[in-house]
């Protein structure tokens, strides 16, 4: 098991390997690079749901899962890790939709990785250039290409839209929020803020948050942690001010002290519950204060 304490994946000094109840997570579709053998993932029932992958224009993958039944839903875009479309992802799809969410959760990186190796592999040289393949343009083009096909689909309140994401995806959170005006929230997770600095590997999307905060068009809440060994306190400390001086009031970090990178990931070993807890609230509650809850007013619940 590989310990992933970075957004871009591990140096060597981070690894640590147990096999202990490995194969059994892997087998029910847990990305092998990073499960804990220890983990006791949170597995979301799925009755009363609709789910489905989806295709969408260009080949597009999606995982959707939805209140079953007639209505309008809001909508939440979730944004894989670097492990794509993995059961960490789905569960996540899961609890939204039963709260009353429409969640989709597009596949970035199948291009690259037609047979879904993400998952399987435990070689960080592969991960790396799958992932790295996968730049701005074309991340925020399937972002696009998500919000189309959602507009006309018709459980969708394409009024309620808001996206979210964690490790990679955190970063793909807050530059969605800069490109697309019809999203009216974001939450991203422990994404990348700056540049890499000279000689640290370039493996995420190619722009940055920290550089295009005055062009954020939707308030973003990110959530960090104070252990986390690729993006220091530093930078969320830069973040704040810099979305300060944009008058971006709306928009805001939070930083856990005691967190890992990856602490709401339920199947790491980083997993930090009350962390985790205490951050989905917060996310709930921003949705829900720019409109994009279940049960507010411009769509049924």
């Amino acid at each position: 098991m590989t310990m992933l304490t970075r957004p871009e994946g591990p140096e060597s000094s981070d690894l640590h390997v147990t096999r202990r109840g490995f194969a059994a997570l892997v087998a029910a579709g847990y990305a092998a690079a990073a499960v804990g053998a220890d983990a006791a993932p949170i597995a979301t029932p799925s009755d009363g749901l609709a789910l489905a992958m989806v295709t969408m224009p260009g080949g597009l993958p999606g995982y959707v899962a939805r209140p079953a039944g007639n209505g309008r839903h809001p909508v939440v875009i979730v944004v894989n890790e670097v492990f794509g479309l993995h059961e960490y992802i789905r569960d996540i799809c899961r609890r939204f939709a039963r709260l009353g969410y429409v969640a989709i959760a597009p596949e970035f990186f199948f291009r690259n990785d037609p047979g879904n190796s993400l998952a399987s592999t435990t070689d960080f040289a592969v991960i790396k250039r799958i992932v790295g393949a996968a730049g701005n343009d074309q991340v925020m083009g399937d972002v696009g290409t998500t919000l189309d096909w959602l507009a006309a689909q018709p459980f969708v309140d394409a009024r309620r839209l808001a996206i979210t994401g964690f490790c990679w995806g955190g970063g793909v959170v807050w530059m969605a929020a800069a490109r697309f005006p019809q999203l009216k929230a974001g939450v991203a997770w422990y994404g990348r803020l700056a540049p890499p600095k000279p000689g640290e590997p370039v493996t995420e999307v190619r722009k940055y948050p920290l550089e295009i905060v005055g062009d954020l068009k939707a308030p973003v809440l990110g959530l960090y942690g104070g252990l986390d060994k690729g993006i220091p306190a530093s930078d969320v400390a830069a973040m704040n001010a810099a979305l300060a001086a944009a008058g971006k009031t709306g928009s805001r970090l939070k930083l856990y002290p005691d967190a890992e990178h990856g602490f709401h990931a339920d199947y790491r070993p980083s997993y930090n519950a009350v962390d985790a807890a205490d951050g989905w609230s917060l996310l709930l509650a921003h949705f829900k204060a720019n409109g994009v809850g279940p049960g507010q007013a411009g769509g049924q619940p």
